[in-house]
């Protein structure tokens, strides 16, 4: 139980941006699931609804605009149990969710990072961009601009959270945050390239980049896919994740109840 599977699942929602809860909601249960071997590793990749979260070493003072202005522009606001500081996700952006057993990496959260890091570095790299790591600071860099974020969390070694790769992001969105609380500039695959970049190529090209660099073969799969009981729990995540939901003023309502 629990151990890596030789062959794991992808899930692509490609149908539109996806409400953030429901992604949320969605990953707490498959890591469950996960934990207790009844599904194989997994990567979730999805665009996102305008959204910040803020992780656990978050600090609200980096999201810059007001809670008027950020319900005025439709912008939630979720306390995540990720790492990392505050992160914008909307559209233009590939986030990927990797649930995966660490066993197989020694429950290495360190290496797992580098490994996630890497995924980034040779995709961006297939569409001629030459992308690398910074020392300190994680994620994935081009020219001291940061064109992918990076926040995770294990639980009981099975991994959620991932990262987002700005594809075609609006760099005005960027404006709604300090990045990660750093300061520090962010680019896209469109604004480094100087010419649009479609994100369903770069969903593909990222699929296989992961299954290359982590060593898990990936099988096409839906929601369908899962077992119903999974799909019982995921529901009644959304449903626990109802007391956390952003209220009027833009911010969470609770503290984000912890997953199993």
């Amino acid at each position: 139980m629990g151990v890596r599977a030789p062959e794991g699942w992808l899930l692509t929602f490609d149908a539109g941006p996806v409400n953030y809860a429901e992604a949320w909601a969605l990953q707490r249960a498959l890591v469950a699931a996960r934990q207790e071997g009844r599904v194989p590793d997994l990567l979730l990749l999805l665009e996102h609804a305008p959204v910040i979260t803020i992780g656990r070493r978050g600090r609200r003072e980096h999201v810059l605009l007001p809670p008027d202005e950020l319900r005025r522009r439709g912008i939630a606001v979720y306390e995540v149990e990720r790492g990392g500081d505050v992160t914008y996700h909307g559209p233009g952006q590939l986030v990927g969710y990797p649930i995966v057993h660490l066993r197989a990496l020694g429950e290495d959260v360190v290496r797992y990072v580098r490994l996630l890091e890497e995924t980034v570095i040779v995709t961006v790299a297939r569409f001629g961009i030459a992308a690398g790591r910074e020392r300190g600071f994680p994620g994935v860099w081009v020219d001291g601009a940061k064109i992918c974020a990076i926040g995770v969390a294990v639980k009981r070694a099975v991994t959620m959270h991932g990262f987002a790769l700005n594809v075609a992001t609006p760099p005005e969105a960027f404006a709604t945050i300090n990045p990660c609380g750093l300061g520090r500039p962010v680019t896209s695959m469109a604004a480094v390239l100087g010419r649009p970049v479609a994100l369903a190529d770069v969903r593909r090209a990222y699929a296989a980049a992961f299954a290359q660099v982590m060593g898990i073969p990936l099988r096409a799969a839906s929601l369908q896919t899962l077992p119903d009981d999974v799909q019982r729990r995921a529901a009644a995540e959304r449903i626990a994740l109802a007391a956390v939901a952003p209220v009027a003023a833009g911010y969470p309502a609770g503290p984000t109840p912890a997953p199993a």
